[in-house]
């Protein structure tokens, strides 16, 4: 304790003399890391802006059920810290205040996390960690990286992994309830967009996911939702770009991310890092928006790494966290008097934030250590306490200090009496579902020409190349060879074609995976949606490209014949987008993904009985199974018997040879006339069998990753984990 106090006291006049304008630090040194002596001052916020406005003070009723939001008026003064937290800027005039919503109260009661080999040193991820998030206000977790804050939301939200483990108690309006389904929203860090819809069509389509209902009643929600995130002048945009109209910026791609939530109405909303890869001012825009949205009454909690002063004056309560540790939870100003307290004052014209996480993050002893080496070569830094102390400080004062004391009473008061529960909102049936992702999918195909119309213009240039190259064979027995070639060329060329969809399917597994952490979507549901939506779009392909071929080379001219040709391609195609599919739920990566399909095709081509006859192929492997699985044998063992099965050719003026038996000796075919049907039925129980093997990965390599939905354990034993 004695080394403790000394250090303690040595980081005291360090951090004091940096708070006097007279020993402000130079731009070229780091940090505040000054040489001690200097007198100690007071903290002050004399240079802070004075901002009128209302601040919503949340108080419980004695006696009462519930939880009543007020708007009082707050002092213009930022030195009172008893004035609760910095009120935000006022609203422009005439601007649209959004429909009021019901928000809920949570508190959380030593609430504890661990996840199994997480930490080095621990595997608590969060310690004792007490708090609570009322109406109508803005709570934000805060700490450095690794800290534990994005673990406590989740843990709050209940999407905590298998591998967590949750002890202590969460209380939703007073009760061990529950979170149900459209009662709370969720947003990642990082969300999947679709870039080819304008934001209106977006969040129409996530409603319709979401809500049951007709139309006209979705309508509401959605324009509610863009007026919440003042999103109106970027409504009919595209969200990501297009090859005439430029994307939006990323604030607004954040807040059409938050707006999705939105639809649902929810009670509580929780964010992960709303202000990821945002500049300064889209920053403060998103934060007056989320200020704007918490005054309907919605409840936020969202953790925050950094901020600015302006966007630091906007939160209500602030959870602080290092290492798992609260350091500090309670009102935003009486966090930097707690800071004060400690001993490390905020310096004046430096943000809070960046004063709380030098304080408390470990890295900066590197920084330290650094400069401590070139004192010793210069001898004109002095080096401060290290961090471990800080925190250990910070958090013993925390402990028994009046905040700490505040915040058990709040907590107590909110799980008193409990209130009303919170109900479940009904969901979109299946079938909805699909016919929605269907519709949305077609509309992307429809506007996503590199990804779509660009690779049809490729299919035609190669059919184009291919039909040149092999027409005027005519239909001597000497030409078997010549269009045994040009059908393995075509089929093999169009199969490997279909890799330039692995970015497509890439995306769409993406917005799949983000879609189902929020139940929006399901793993069944996204396969059918994808399946009917594909469909048009390979026939097309198949159409167009056959009947290029078929005239260009000349094949049989029957109209039965062709259509079987049509067919065949396009279940060739269908099978190759199973197994796109089936590679990109695997390796999720786009390098990865193309380099396996590549290697998987010139495996299988190698095994269709075209460079040697099947019947001479080596047994092991190349026979017995790569052969049989590759979908090469039976397209292209298809086209053939459709091609030759009843043709025959003359020798000579008299003797005449059946297809079959000319082709026999180049390649292996039945004589059965019912042979190329069940060739064709072999590429459909492929196709069918690839999209059951991606139903298979992706419950295992995306909803692995997924958080589970096991949401508050409503037994009284907290002893028991979650």
């Amino acid at each position: 304790m004695e080394e403790i106090q000394s250090q303690s006291d040595h980081y005291r006049s360090s951090s004091s003399s940096a708070s006097s304008p007279a020993s402000r630090v130079p731009s070229s040194n780091f940090f505040y890391l000054r040489k001690p002596g200097a007198l100690r001052q007071p903290i002050s916020f004399e240079d802070s802006p004075d901002w009128e406005d209302t601040d919503i003070e949340v108080r419980v009723d004695e006696g009462g059920d519930s939880i009543n939001a007020a708007t009082t008026p707050i002092s213009p003064s930022l030195s009172k810290l008893n004035s609760g937290s910095l009120p935000s800027p006022p609203l422009p005039e005439g601007a649209v205040v959004a429909r009021k919503i019901a928000g809920a109260s949570l508190a959380w009661k030593d609430l504890t996390v661990t996840i199994k080999g997480k930490r080095k040193y621990s595997d608590k991820v969060v310690k004792s960690s007490n708090g609570y998030a009322l109406p109508g206000t803005m709570t934000v977790i805060m700490g450095p990286a690794k800290s534990g804050k994005s673990t406590l939301l989740r843990a709050l939200a209940g999407r905590l992994p298998d591998s967590a483990r949750m002890y202590g108690e969460v209380f939703v309006n007073g009760s061990k309830s529950c979170l149900p389904y459209g009662s709370y929203g969720y947003v990642e860090r990082q969300t999947a967009l679709i870039g080819s819809l304008t934001v209106r069509e977006f969040l129409y389509y996530s409603a319709f996911l979401q809500l049951p209902g007709f139309f006209f009643q979705k309508k509401s929600v959605v324009e509610d939702a863009i007026l919440a995130m003042s999103l109106g002048d970027y409504a009919n945009k595209l969200i990501g770009g297009h090859c005439y109209m430029k994307g939006l910026p990323s604030g607004e791609r954040r807040r059409v991310s938050i707006a999705r939530e939105l639809v649902m109405r929810p009670n509580v909303l929780f964010i992960d890092e709303p202000l990821y890869h945002l500049d300064s001012v889209s920053a403060l825009l998103m934060m007056v928006t989320l200020k704007k949205l918490a005054s309907t009454g919605c409840t936020l909690i969202f953790t925050i790494y950094q901020s600015s002063t302006e966007v630091f004056g906007l939160f209500d309560r602030i959870c602080l966290l290092s290492n798992g540790n609260t350091l500090f939870f309670g009102e935003t100003l009486a966090c930097l008097q707690h800071f004060s307290n400690a001993g490390f004052p905020c310096p004046i014209m430096q943000s809070p934030s960046d004063h709380f996480l030098r304080a408390i993050n470990t890295d900066f002893d590197r920084i330290i250590a650094m400069c401590k080496n070139w004192q010793d070569d210069h001898g004109d830094f002095s080096v401060n306490m290290d961090t471990a102390v800080a925190i250990r400080t910070l958090e013993a004062t925390y402990k028994s200090s009046a905040d700490a004391a505040s915040v058990e009473t709040m907590i107590l008061k909110l799980t008193e009496k409990e209130g009303s529960a919170l109900k479940s909102k009904g969901k979109a049936s299946n079938a909805t579902r699909v016919l929605v992702l269907t519709w949305r999918s077609l509309l992307i195909m429809s506007r996503e020409w590199k990804y779509y119309w660009f690779r049809l213009i490729l299919y035609m240039m190669l059919t184009l190349c291919i039909g040149t190259l092999f027409s005027g064979l005519g239909h001597s027995l000497s030409s078997v060879s010549g269009r045994l070639a040009a059908i393995f060329v075509f089929v093999s060329f169009s199969s490997l074609l279909s890799i330039a969809g692995v970015p497509a399917q890439l995306k769409e597994i993406k917005i799949y995976a983000c879609e189902e952490s929020n139940l929006h979507s399901g793993t069944l549901v996204f396969l059918l949606g994808q399946l009917f939506s594909s469909i048009p779009f390979l026939f097309l392909i198949s159409i167009s490209s056959s009947l290029v071929f078929y005239f260009l080379v000349g094949l049989r001219d029957e109209f039965s014949l062709l259509m079987y040709f049509v067919l065949n391609i396009f279940m060739c195609l269908l099978v190759n987008e199973g197994l796109v599919l089936v590679v990109a739920s695997i390796w999720q990566e786009l390098f990865c993904s193309i380099l396996t399909l590549f290697c998987i095709h010139v495996v299988m081509m190698l095994s269709a009985g075209y460079f040697r006859i099947r019947s001479a192929l080596p047994r092991p492997v190349w026979m017995y199974p790569m052969s049989y699985i590759s979908f090469y044998t039976y397209s292209i063992q298809g086209l053939l018997e459709n091609e030759y099965l009843g043709a025959s050719f003359a020798l000579g003026q008299v003797r005449s040879i059946s297809g079959y038996l000319a082709v026999k000796n180049v390649y292996d075919i039945s004589s059965k006339n019912k042979s190329k049907w069940e060739n064709l039925l072999i590429l459909f129980l492929m196709a069918v069998g690839y999209r059951v093997l991606v139903f298979v990965l992706l419950q295992i390599f995306v909803r692995k990753k997924l958080p589970s939905r096991r949401f508050f354990h409503c037994n009284k034993d907290t002893n028991n984990p979650k």
